[in-house]
């Protein structure tokens, strides 16, 4: 396949050179997944303590091809609809700060990268991605353990902006962050 350039979401809007537009490898492969596998899913997405709900390997690694620093990160994609977008990571030492607790830069990442694919589902017809201009977390307690799940919604879907809400838990389910970020809608 012949590779052309183009704006990339997962890149800021930059200028990037791929084997496919954006519209074929991101949101419709992104949506066309089982609705099936969505629902069973979501009524596991609260999941047991201590257990983090099942992921979507294809989905996963979708989303990382797309967006390599999901990887780095250790995104985990659990279901992702224009109405809610659920991940999950695991706790680990490497991305702790004092005292063992998941560090809040690291908390951050996962919460703007989820809110990013979550506006990715909910772009206006035309659009070729997004890009964070605004974003505001509010830290609640520490995450000591894991997995933990992240959990993002759509507040707002317009046509030049995406407001969503991104919510971070523990294993026992209480909220470690609640984060609210406005994307910009890039349009070709």
């Amino acid at each position: 396949m012949a590779r052309r350039g183009g704006l990339d979401w997962a890149s800021g809007g930059r200028e990037v050179e791929r084997a496919e537009p954006i519209e074929a490898l991101g949101k419709d492969r992104m949506l066309g997944h089982d609705a099936a596998m969505n629902d069973t899913a979501k009524s596991r997405s609260g999941g047991d303590a201590g257990t983090a709900p099942s992921f979507d390997h294809d989905r996963t690694e979708l989303v990382r091809e797309l967006m390599p620093f999901a990887g780095a990160i250790g995104l985990q994609i659990v279901t992702d609809t224009s109405s809610e977008t659920v991940a999950t990571a695991d706790w680990r030492a490497e991305r702790c700060t004092v005292g063992g607790a998941l560090h809040g830069g690291y908390l951050m990442a996962l919460a703007d990268s989820v809110g990013a694919i979550c506006a990715l589902a909910n772009l206006p017809a035309g659009a070729v991605g997004t890009s964070t201009i605004e974003s505001k977390t509010n830290f609640l307690r520490a995450a000591t353990q894991g997995p933990i799940t992240i959990r993002s919604a759509p507040l707002h879907a317009g046509r030049t902006t995406i407001v969503v809400q991104t919510d971070i838990t523990r294993p026992d389910g209480k909220i470690v962050t609640r984060t609210i970020q406005t994307q910009a809608v890039l349009t070709a």
